[in-house]
Formats: C-alpha cells, structure tokens, sequence
C-alpha cells in the first residue's frame, strides 16, 4: 500500500474531525468490545441499527467479530472521503480494528406515493413519483420487468453530492446518448445541483434557447413509456421530476391520456392542444395588428362594435393589450403562489373584476377582454408546463412587433420562432423531428394518435427499431 493511500484510509479520529460541530452526529463507543459506531440520527433508520448492527453486536463475543465483520452487510471502506459520503446517505460507520465498515441503515421516511398536481389524468393509473429517487426506481421496476432495464449511479455538485440516476433499456437504447448524458453529468463544476430542472439547463444543448429540450415528468407511466421507446431517462434524488432524452418539440404536446383513450378522441385532443398553440400564440398580437394597421380585415358587423368599444380607450391598442397580458401574468404569479383555495379565489375574483373595471373605465375594450382571456385559456390546454411558459413569453414579442409592423411583424416574428426551432437539438438530435428531417411513418403519432396496431416503430430519434410488430387480430 503506499503512502497516498495509507494517508486516505479512514480513522475515527479523522472521521469525527470532519465532523466536528456538528450535533446531529451520534457516536456510539463499546470499550469492551474495541468497536466505535458513527451515524447522522436524522438519517437512519432506528429498527435497521437495531436490526442489521446493534442487535448482532450484543450477541458477539470479541473473538467473534471478525467473523461478524465478513457478513454481506458490512462494505469495507478503504478511502475517507468515501465514508463521510457514505455516513451522510445515511448508512453507520463501523470502526474495529483499524478498519472501516459501512452499514446501511438508512431510514426510508418521505412523501408518500400521491398523484401529480401538475399532470392530472382522467383515465390512467394515478401514482406519481417523489423526492426519494428509490421510490421512483421501484415504481418503474414494477412497471418494466425487465433485467434489461439498466441502472448508473452518478453524483453531482460539489458540496450537495447529490445521486442522480441514469436508467435504460439494454438492446433497446442508443448507447451513444448513454455515454453521451453520463458525460455531460460527471462534468458538471458546481457546488449544489438541488433539483432535476436545475439539472437539465446544465446538460442541454442551447442554454439559451426559448424552448426546453429535454421532456421532464412527474409520471411514471410516461416515464416507464420513453424507456420503452428507445430514450434514456434521469432521476436525481430529492426531486421529483424525472427527464429523458432526446426529446422533439412534438412530445410536450402529448399526453399520456392520449394513449388511454380510443384513437379517435386521442387524437382530437391532440389537434386541439396545435391549435391551442396558434390561439395562445397569436390572437392577441393579432388583435394589436388589425386594430392598428389593418381595419379593412375586420368584417363590417363588427367594426362599428369594435370602435365603439375602443373609443374610450385612450391608449394604442399595443399598450392595451401589453397592459391586460401583464395584468394576467400578475394573476397567474399570485394564484400559483398563494395556497391552492385562496390562490384559486384570487384567480377568478381577481380576473373578472379587473377586466370588469377596465372597461368601465375606459382603460381596455371588450374585444382585447375575449382575445387575452382566449389566449390564457388556450396556453392552460398545453400539458407540459415549461413548454407553456415559453410561448407564453414568445407572446409578448410578438405583440411588440404586431404594434411596431402590423401583420408584417407578426409574420417576421413567427418566421423567427420557426428557424429558432429549426436550429435547435437536442442532444445531437433534430428538435423538430419527425417533421424535418422528415420521418412520414411517425407523422402517425405527431399531430395525431394513429391505432396502436398502426404504431409498430420505435422513435427515429432512439436509431432502433422495434422488430415485434402488433398484430392485434380480432
């Protein structure tokens, strides 16, 4: 053994050094026996020290041990950093003999299984995951019986050390994308990484991009089914989120309630969320352009609504509507913010009275009232909520422009927005796939759901194909 790693093996004294001051820190000394036990009290399990160390050390004499230290249960550890590690996840330091063992006795106590408040279904199962990632990986194994489903632990950030996962399906994934995400983890230089949303923006493609480009969800099933598809999936312990990768623009368009339902109305619903997009996207700026620069596209019943409406609006109609969007957005902040009764109540008073009370006093028009509430409505029917922020941040600059150009701003806008997403990947992988490049055998399960008998292939972006086909016959 030489010197550098004689100087690493860990001590008691070494141990309790690091962590001196630290009073949540129970060291446990058994003088007769030449054993000292070193555990953090809020991280254990009393019932496993009771029943995996304590209880085996009552019962052992001292010519004993030694064999008691060869049980499965006992991890030598050689390496002092390593068993600091090792006591603050939660598991028992065992010293004897000049020699360090691990035990784990970490307790299991969280938040129980519920359903997702972000991603409600109707008519699939209910379950989502929580902050302990173990849960997450159990309720996974019991979805995908498979010995093929693969699990890496990585750690990340330099003070936090926190696990993250990285899970996929041998034969079936692209290990490119494998080793390509296990790297962007393990080069990761910072100090905490305290949930997977701060993860993702350190490992995606554009940090700067308006879009996100990696899918998160808080379901397992959904999860459980990008696994199947080909992707490869991260969990980080202590959140809730898990992600996966590649993604395409199309997926956060796409609701696991879309596979539950008849194909029919799977893909109704479908559509509805693109057009939801246009709604959310373009009505009010729409607005500003005609009332500002293109009367002559109103039809003739409604121009004398429309200027009655607005002859006592004393601002151009791009203040007006920028006005009413923030208006919304403070709304939309306060009702997230505030607890779930109260923040609904401030939602809906506040919605109708300030709309109401603009109007009366001449600050907006009715019209601009019906064109913002749709736009709101409609950016509420888009499933992922990351995806929804953005265009509902895209919104605002295409407003400015429709006040500035009229519909020629708002087709230069829109052109933006497109080469944007054209230019973006992620990981490699075209963010609009399966539409450029085009792929139209997966057009099937883009802007509609096709029968699952009509579903036989995996994503292009997984670069595998799956072989079995369905043949559902009646």
């Amino acid at each position: 053994m030489t010197s550098s790693q004689e100087h690493n093996l860990p001590t008691l004294a070494h141990t309790l050094h690091e962590f001196q001051d630290c009073s949540d820190l129970i060291h446990r000394s058994i003088p007769s026996l030449g054993v000292d036990i070193l555990f953090i009290g809020n991280l254990i399990s009393g019932d496993k020290l009771y029943r995996d160390l304590l209880n085996l050390i009552e019962n052992t004499d001292p010519e004993q041990l030694l064999q008691l230290v060869t049980q499965s249960q006992f991890v030598p550890v050689t390496d002092s950093k390593k068993l600091v590690i090792n006591i603050l996840s939660g598991h028992a330091a065992f010293f004897y003999e000049n020699m360090a063992y691990a035990v784990d006795v970490s307790g299991n106590e969280g938040r129980s299984v519920s359903q997702s408040e972000q991603e409600t279904t109707i008519t699939g199962p209910h379950d989502a995951f929580t902050e302990d990632a173990g849960v997450g990986l159990g309720l996974l194994r019991k979805r995908i019986k498979s010995s093929h489903l693969k699990v890496i632990r990585l750690s990340v950030g330099e003070v936090t050390k926190s696990d993250v996962y990285v899970l996929y399906i041998k034969d079936i994934a692209n290990m490119e994308y494998v080793n390509e995400l296990k790297k962007r983890i393990q080069d990761i230089e910072i100090d905490a990484v305290l949930d997977s949303n701060m993860l993702i923006q350190l490992i995606d493609d554009s940090p700067y991009a308006l879009f996100p480009q990696i899918l998160t969800s808080e379901r397992p099933d959904a999860i459980a089914s990008k696994l199947v598809a080909g992707r490869v999936v991260g969990f980080m312990d202590g959140s809730p989120t898990a992600f996966s990768i590649p993604a395409s623009f199309a997926e956060f368009f796409s609701s696991s309630d879309d596979y539950y339902m008849r194909w029919m109305l799977g893909s109704a619903t479908r559509i509805l969320r693109f057009i939801a997009l246009f709604i959310t996207m373009i009505f009010t700026a729409l607005y500003v352009s005609v009332t500002t620069y293109h009367y002559e596209m109103i039809p003739q019943n409604l121009i004398l609504t429309l200027a009655e409406s607005r002859s006592r609006v004393p601002f151009p109609p791009v203040y007006e509507a920028l006005l009413m969007e923030l208006t919304i957005e403070l709304l939309r902040e306060a009702g997230a913010r505030l607890p779930t009764k109260i923040g609904q109540t401030i939602g809906i008073v506040g919605g109708i009275v300030i709309g109401q009370a603009g109007v009366q006093a001449g600050l907006t028009s009715n019209i601009l009232i019906i064109a913002v509430a749709s736009s709101t409505i409609a950016s509420f029917v888009i499933p992922n909520y990351t995806m929804s922020a953005s265009i509902r941040l895209i919104r605002f600059g295409l407003i400015l422009l429709a006040g500035f150009w009229g519909n020629l701003g708002l087709a230069l806008g829109l052109a933006a927005v497109m080469i944007h997403l054209s230019g973006m990947t992620s990981f490699g992988s075209s963010y609009l796939t399966p539409i450029a490049p085009s792929q139209p055998s997966e057009w099937r399960d883009v802007l509609f759901r096709a029968p699952f008998n009509k579903l036989y292939y995996r994503p292009s972006q997984t670069r595998t194909k799956n072989k079995i086909r369905n043949k559902m016959k009646r």
